[in-house]
């Protein structure tokens, strides 16, 4: 079975609804599942599925998939068929691993010795090919190309020790773990229960929330007797729609069961000894939508902190800044803030193109850039233009945009951006160095393409350094004191400079003539076949 090859794919979405108390429930469950799918439709357009049950022993078991946006996918006869569901899973889908194709889109639903299990993933495993072989080796056929067929078949395994007459859902999920430490955050959905899962690296986000009566929505405190249904999602801007309150994140490594009853923390299963906590960086950059929570802050506060960090760390003479809209106006408003420089749009996007990054192939992508952007030229005609972009990966954006602002007038423009300079390994697919702009236009071979066609452009990145504080667990629902550092850089930094002029140079020290320079912030060690190794986008802010 052929594997895409395409390079960069975004993080998919997940997100679990099971309804409290009494069943049959009066919650919908079903129109939950379908409003929260629809919160988080930026972290994936290719495809939607969703299985839900009613929770009976056995249980019967509801499937509903389709290509497409989530409105395409579940039409008013779908969303018929779910609505005597007691709880479900669902899940958005881009493909990372396997071509864009119904057969691949998730909730996967397989029989086990002990009943059916269904299972939705976002991630990557790192050793997707190795664990295919084995799951072969044991006489087990797979019908798709996802990894996620992995994880699903992994979990229908028996662990040793397990009783004939139960499963054991936690040694099951450990057996997983100790397979493939990463990159995945699970909901698993077996009878009348959801578990809510993610790797022991927290690379992939997952957090818990809780479904109040409307008028106690907006209400501080309160105990769990007015829940009305427990959702666990991988951002917690789903929450707000469907009339549910922040509870808490799912911690790395940590196996959670969700049922009727509420919350229950199963275990934690720890990483190897020595290795920090790796959440991804783009979650804060880019993927996520700005008014997400991780550990314990806004990302909308954390990316208007990364461009006052910018400001102050890389200061240039120009006339207005500006965005790349829409994911990196925060930061652009905090350049201008801290700089004093007033801030203006110059860019007119067209909200009905989807996000360029994530089509499935470059050629896709390039057409989507074509009509995303307008120039506003009465806003910048003649100035000095600070444009910042937050994510930079393989250029195919901004080289037709800086074209677009250079015809429309534009007489210098300087670019605080963040790209990816070296492959991830850890969860997304970007695994093709040859296609990431910020490795095209790194040390020496970065002198070339876009500096070359457009002789003002000057490039400055940065990193996330001190913009990104210790974050403290928060929620209704979480112990306090519980300190993660994901995301943490390590000792690995070095400096380089472009010039206006398209020339590269390298500096061993921190000082950084005029200001424009760059900062590469290497992520913590990672976990793959052949041991540790860098995952992550290097270059930020």
């Amino acid at each position: 079975m052929e594997f895409e090859e395409n390079g960069i794919g975004e993080e998919c979405g997940v997100f679990g609804c099971v309804a409290a108390g009494e069943w049959p429930t009066q919650l919908e469950v079903a129109q939950v599942l379908t409003l929260g799918l629809v919160a988080l439709q930026h972290r994936g357009q290719e495809s939607a599925g969703v299985v839900t049950s009613d929770g009976a022993s056995p249980p019967t078991y509801t499937t509903h998939k389709g290509m497409g946006l989530v409105s395409t996918a579940f039409p008013p006869e779908a969303l018929l068929k779910l609505r005597y569901a007691n709880l479900g899973i669902c899940h958005t889908r881009y493909s990372t691993t396997g071509m864009s194709e119904l057969q691949n889109c998730q909730p996967f639903v397989v029989d086990t010795l002990h009943g059916q299990i269904a299972v939705a993933h976002n991630g990557e495993l790192v050793n997707a090919l190795a664990l295919r072989k084995k799951v072969m080796r044991h006489g087990v056929g797979l019908s798709t190309s996802s990894d996620s067929e992995l994880i699903t078949q992994l979990l229908a395994f028996t662990p040793p020790l397990e009783e004939l007459d139960a499963p054991n859902w936690v040694a099951r999920i450990k057996n997983l773990m100790t397979e493939t430490p990463t990159s995945y955050s699970l909901l698993v959905m077996f009878k009348d229960v959801i578990y809510a899962v993610r790797d022991p690296y927290g690379n992939r986000p997952l957090c818990i929330g809780r479904v109040v009566p409307i008028f106690k929505l907006h209400n501080s405190g309160g105990g769990e007797a007015d829940t009305e249904g427990w959702v666990v999602s991988s951002e917690s801007c789903s929450f707000q729609s469907i009339g549910a309150k922040y509870y808490r994140e799912v911690l790395p490594g940590e196996i959670v069961q969700i049922s009727r009853h509420g919350v229950k923390s199963l275990s934690v299963v720890p990483r190897r000894e020595g290795d920090l906590p790796a959440f991804c960086i783009f979650e804060y950059v880019y993927f996520a939508r700005p008014d997400s929570i991780f550990e314990g802050q806004m990302v909308y506060t954390v990316r208007q902190r990364c461009g006052r960090q910018l400001a102050i760390e890389a200061p240039t003479d120009a006339d207005v800044v500006s965005t790349v809209p829409e994911s990196a106006t925060p930061a652009a408003l905090g350049y201008a803030q801290q700089s004093g420089l007033p801030y203006i749009e110059v860019l007119c996007k067209n909200r009905y193109v989807g996000r360029t990054f994530i089509q499935p192939n470059t050629r896709l992508r390039q057409l989507g850039v074509a009509k995303k952007f307008g120039a506003l030229t009465d806003n910048f005609a003649g100035k000095r233009v600070v444009l910042v972009d937050d994510s930079i990966v393989r250029g195919n954006t901004i080289s037709p945009i800086i074209k677009l602002l250079k015809e429309a007038g534009a007489t210098e423009w300087i670019e605080p951006h963040s790209s990816a300079s070296g492959p991830h390994q850890s969860g997304f697919s970007s695994h093709q160095v040859s296609l990431l702009h910020g490795h095209q236009h790194s040390h020496k071979r970065g002198t070339h393409r876009q500096q070359a066609r457009v002789p003002g452009h000057r490039r400055i990145h940065r990193c996330r350094q001190r913009a990104v504080p210790d974050r403290r667990r928060v929620g209704d629902g979480g112990p306090e004191g519980d300190r993660l550092h994901a995301g943490q850089q390590n000792d690995r930094l070095h400096l380089q400079v472009r010039w206006q002029g398209g020339t590269l140079h390298r500096m061993s020290d921190g000082k950084v003539p005029g200001g424009a320079g760059v900062v590469n912030g290497c992520f913590p060690p990672s976990y793959s076949e052949n041991g540790p190794l860098v995952t992550a986008a290097e270059c930020f802010y």
